[in-house]
């Protein structure tokens, strides 16, 4: 069994039909293998709602009742959480060199670290982390 988090972008994919093909096979059947436990973080929902509230997101509505239709567990954040995200260290990008200070990314590697959870994201900055990755292109 393994127990995946999904990052905003690939909650995002996974929602939207004309976007499946943006993952791969392996990742296809790792989110949909009825032994696996798929989380998405309450960080993923804020991201999501705050994004379409300044114009640059458009999202479904209602994101907690579609995560439960899609049988996705959702992830809390909690104070243990909080303090694991803001004690990270501040990496630089191993390709762009920039300081990665995104508070919605530091949280999910934060949740995926103390949950022994698998980080499913394109996002190449998390490599950088002592964080476990699938890359939903797969």
């Amino acid at each position: 069994m393994k127990k995946l988090l999904l990052d905003t972008h690939v909650l995002l994919w996974w929602i939207d039909n004309e976007k499946h093909q943006w993952i791969g096979p392996k990742t296809k059947a790792a989110i949909t293998d009825a032994r696996n436990e798929v989380y998405v973080s309450a960080a993923s929902t804020w991201e999501i709602a705050i994004k379409q509230s300044m114009g640059a997101l458009i999202a479904p509505e209602n994101m907690e009742a579609i995560v439960e239709d899609k049988g996705f567990s959702k992830l809390p954040i909690s104070l243990f959480h909080g303090e694991q995200a803001g004690s990270l260290p501040i990496e630089r990008h191993p390709e762009t060199g920039k300081e990665h200070k995104d508070p919605f990314d530091r949280m999910l590697i934060a949740q995926a670290q103390s949950g022994g959870l698998i980080l499913v994201s394109k996002d190449a900055a998390f490599s950088a982390y002592a964080v476990r990755l699938l890359d939903p292109r797969s």
